[in-house]
């Protein structure tokens, strides 16, 4: 079907991609439609929409569709996931008389086999990796044709990407459990547990050429993305162009793609991946169909529009524009904002966005999913926000997506933001001299918390005790107005505030006399331990925001808050401040000797059962929670004495799940 207009258009996904779409929509002036599922429903991009469609499931073709033919729209845009590539229900778009803004279902499917896939790259000339499918054969056929590849070897989802069903395996020996593993992970995440096997190359980088086609056999590529900055197979860095990439190697990649591309008579944005060796050597890795979350690097550098670009080619219009007409100004660098633990393997995290305040600097762009008091639950994929920085050249743009992440408050949850920090600043980064390999080698886990300076501590320390003084204040009283909080009519009283750092032992408390004109007298026994005199001035204080002058520095503070709990965002750094209230609570006694959830999750495998002997680094439970596996370990040698789930059983952050006592001095000997 082609339209020479939409006047309505349904985004089939959320967070942010579906919060980016929504704004071109609406330069173009097309009405916007959201679809949600009850986790979702007080989302951002639900608030956002002019209409929103409750469905069960982002993966329910037949929801989506009524929920599009409800409304009127005249089109379908699936954004990245869930249903962006997915044949069947492009093919349902297409029977129902709606427009799926992507290539065609035979495309998709072509293209969305990996096997198939590798098949045609290498009859049109592209380099491909050595790989077979998994679809039909016998274990014992696949450990043959595994070993004759030789290890180590790389299990990847046949049905999508993402990392999502993605393990690398060293020896036969861990064959047969990443290949369980990874065919769960891949039906969770894609409804289709197909897998296939390729060889491993080292050292690569991840290079992706993206794509476009329209109706009229116009392919061109827009240059070339490097993706290596990776955790657990998953992209958290990205630029354009790659500072590996000369304008030759561009040129011959970008002819590849192209000719992949025309191959299946490609329409629309697509991104076809390349591994490229440390030799200059590339290989086909895979083709994505569809626009990439890191669309926004190429959209930087190229001046271009891709979503509208995507709308236009659907409607049926040429692209406009040649290969000639394609050129790259600047440098462009994306970060993936996280919420995740970076020193704990990237564990997923969850909570309340209690403060969210990006900011608004030249050659920056934020796209986010989230705004300050939403929920971030177990659901769905922990991606905040995507920080694109643009700049006349790399240094430059390194340089404006570090400020920009600095000056990026958020909290009220874990954050990666930290991290981000940490590798803008590592040297290799900086040099451009990175592979797939990078995070796991030059910052390992004992190596991921961003250090911050105690001093900078205490001044949140400071900011927090002037943001509960002035929101007392606020509050009704017989009090004159006049008259500060704590007001005494004598010398000898101050008033006190002591706070404690979630996650660590540090206690600060800051003892403060008010006067009349805002400024204060102040003791602060900060992170460092001695005791320190600070005169202090509010200066001015608001929703959020708060300016204080301390020490005859005036700085600028972000300050969200929920119950006693404060984040503070100041000189780049963000602290999480748990206000001690004057009685406080007898805490509850913590279980010893268990495996308990670090998250909200569902059970998949329980390995052990009561009076297995089990040693440190053994399998406990395999949990599963946005998507992703996660494996709990035995911390020490010992006995299972309690098994409290089972397969298929939904847990609660902190819940015990397995209990292992030490073992008896006789299996000791």
């Amino acid at each position: 079907m082609l339209s020479s207009s939409f006047h309505k258009i349904l985004v089939a996904n959320r967070g942010e991609i579906t919060r980016r779409i929504f704004r071109t929509l609406r330069e173009m002036g097309i009405a916007t439609v959201a679809v949600y599922t009850d986790p979702d429903r007080d989302a951002s991009h639900v608030r956002e929409a002019d209409e929103a469609v409750s469905v069960e499931s982002y993966l329910d073709h037949d929801a989506v569709i009524v929920a599009a033919k409800a409304v009127g729209v005249e089109a379908i845009h699936p954004g990245y996931g869930f249903l962006a590539e997915n044949a069947g229900f492009a093919e349902r778009c297409g029977e129902e008389g709606l427009v799926f803004i992507g290539p065609s279902p035979r495309a998709i499917r072509r293209m969305g086999d990996k096997a198939a896939a590798k098949e045609l790259a290498a009859e049109v000339g592209v380099p491909v990796v050595e790989g077979f499918a998994l679809d039909g054969l016998a274990e014992e056929e696949i450990r043959e044709r595994a070993g004759r590849i030789g290890y180590p070897l790389l299990i990847k989802a046949a049905a999508g990407g993402g990392g999502k069903g993605m393990r690398a395996v060293s020896d036969t020996a861990a064959l047969a459990a990443s290949l369980a593993a990874a065919a769960r992970e891949a039906e969770a995440a894609f409804g289709d547990g197909a897998l296939l096997i390729e060889r491993l190359v080292e050292a690569p980088r991840h290079v992706e050429v993206q794509v476009f086609g329209d109706a009229h056999g116009n392919v061109v590529h827009l240059g070339e993305r490097d993706c290596s900055v990776q955790r657990r197979h998953q992209k958290v860095f990205e630029e354009s162009p790659s500072p590996a990439v000369d304008g030759e190697l561009r040129a011959r990649m970008g002819e590849a793609a192209v000719a992949l591309a025309r191959a299946v008579d490609y329409q629309n944005a697509g991104t076809v991946e390349f591994l490229l060796g440390p030799d200059y050597s590339f290989y086909f890795l895979e083709m994505n169909t569809r626009l990439q979350v890191e669309h926004p690097v190429t959209e930087a550098v190229t001046g271009l529009d891709l979503v509208r670009l995507q709308i236009d080619v659907a409607r049926g219009l040429p692209l406009g524009f040649d290969q000639g007409s394609v050129e790259l100004s600047g440098h462009a660098v994306e970060a993936r904002l996280y919420a995740e633990d970076p020193a704990n393997d990237f564990l997923p995290a969850t909570g309340t966005v209690a403060l969210w305040a990006p900011p608004e600097l030249p050659g920056l762009r934020v796209d986010s999913g989230v705004e300050q008091g939403d929920e971030v639950g177990v659901h769905y994929d922990p991606m905040l926000a995507k920080v694109i920085a643009h700049g006349q050249d790399r240094t430059e743009a390194v340089r404006r997506l570090h400020r920009g992440l600095s000056e990026l408050a958020v909290g009220g949850l874990t954050t990666n933001r930290g991290f981000l920090l940490m590798v803008l600043e590592h040297d290799a980064f900086r040099r451009g001299e990175v592979d797939t390999s990078f995070l796991d080698q030059q910052l390992p886990p004992d190596s991921r918390s961003h250090p911050v300076d105690p001093g900078v501590v205490d001044l949140h320390a400071v900011a927090a005790t002037l943001h509960l003084f002035h929101e007392r204040r606020r509050k009704p009283s017989p009090i004159p107005i006049g008259i500060p909080s704590g007001w005494r009519n004598n010398r000898l009283g101050s008033q006190e505030q002591a706070f404690e750092r979630p996650g660590t032992e540090e206690h600060l408390t800051v003892r403060y006399v008010a006067r009349a004109d805002d400024c204060f007298e102040l003791e602060l026994a900060g992170a460092e331990g001695e005791a320190e005199q600070l005169e202090a001035r509010l200066v001015e204080a608001g929703t959020g925001m708060l300016v204080a002058e301390v020490g005859g520095v005036r700085r600028r503070f972000r300050i969200g808050q929920q119950d006693r709990r404060l984040t503070v965002h100041g000189l780049g750094h963000v602290s999480e401040l748990e206000a001690v209230p004057r009685f406080p609570e007898r805490a509850a006694s913590a279980v010893a000797g268990g495996c308990a959830a670090p998250m909200t999750g569902r059970i998949v495998e329980v390995p052990v059962a009561e009076g297995d002997r089990v040693s440190a680094g053994d399998t406990l439970v395999v949990l599963e929670a946005m998507k992703m596996e996660h494996r709990l370990e035995a911390q020490a040698d010992g006995v299972v004495q309690t098994v409290r789930v089972e397969p298929g059983q939904m847990v609660d952050p902190d819940e015990v799940l397995v209990v292992v006592g030490p073992l008896h001095e006789a299996e000791v000997g």
